[in-house]
């Protein structure tokens, strides 16, 4: 495991991001609740080569530290399979830090899904260049054919296709579930907030969110 994706996202202590210095595991702020809502994101698959989306039984995360063992899970649903959010913070040993690195995410998808399909990606420029982006776009329409969804480790704020941003500065883990536009779009399943379950990205926003840390595909 390289420290790359380790020094990527802050604590909830809120500590500004620095490029180039360690950090802790990435978390997702959002509130705790009560329950975790589940809901479908999308109903069915387009075969058009220029879209895709997956099917997605959507949880939301109960915690303000289990974005990596629910954007797992929510990845995981495309397959068909159930596994709780308990299951896999156990196999990835998040704690209130959060889930430690991007290479967990991706040994846990595998082990769940019996499977060895998914691997880490890292993009370790502070922006992606094109060739970076260009990786990323390949990578998410291969495993978006194959029925399968990718994890993403992200930090800082992105906007949206309808304008509305998404912000994350101490690290997040989201789960990119489709594409049109010839992946030049992704949807994105965000576990942070159930009443923006998900959202439309462009593919050269979300390259430059995961900048300095790494994704599963």
């Amino acid at each position: 495991m390289t420290t790359l994706i380790r020094k990527a996202a802050l604590t909830a202590a809120g500590a500004a991001l620095t490029a180039g210095a360690l950090a802790g595991p990435a978390t997702a702020f959002a509130a705790p609740t009560t329950h975790t809502p589940t809901t479908t994101v999308t109903t069915d698959r387009s075969h058009d080569k220029g879209q895709r989306e997956l099917n997605v039984r959507y949880e939301a995360q109960p915690n303000f530290f289990y974005c990596g063992p629910a954007a797992a899970r929510n990845a995981l649903t495309t397959l068909d399979k159930n596994v709780s959010q308990d299951d896999l913070a156990r196999e990835m040993g998040t704690t209130e830090n959060g889930t430690d690195s991007a290479h967990l995410i991706t040994k846990a998808l595998n082990t769940k899904s019996g499977k060895n399909d998914w691997r880490t990606i890292e993009i370790t420029t502070p922006t992606a260049d094109d060739k970076q982006t260009d990786t990323l776009r390949h990578d998410i329409r291969k495993a978006v054919d194959n029925g399968r969804a990718v994890v993403a480790n992200i930090a800082g704020t992105a906007t949206d296709t309808t304008g509305t941003t998404h912000s994350f500065e101490g690290g997040h883990y989201i789960s990119v579930v489709g594409y049109r536009d010839n992946a030049d779009t992704v949807k994105i399943a965000d576990s942070a907030n159930p009443d923006q379950a998900s959202y439309w990205i462009t593919t050269d926003t979300l390259a430059d969110w995961i900048a300095t840390r790494g994704y599963s595909a």
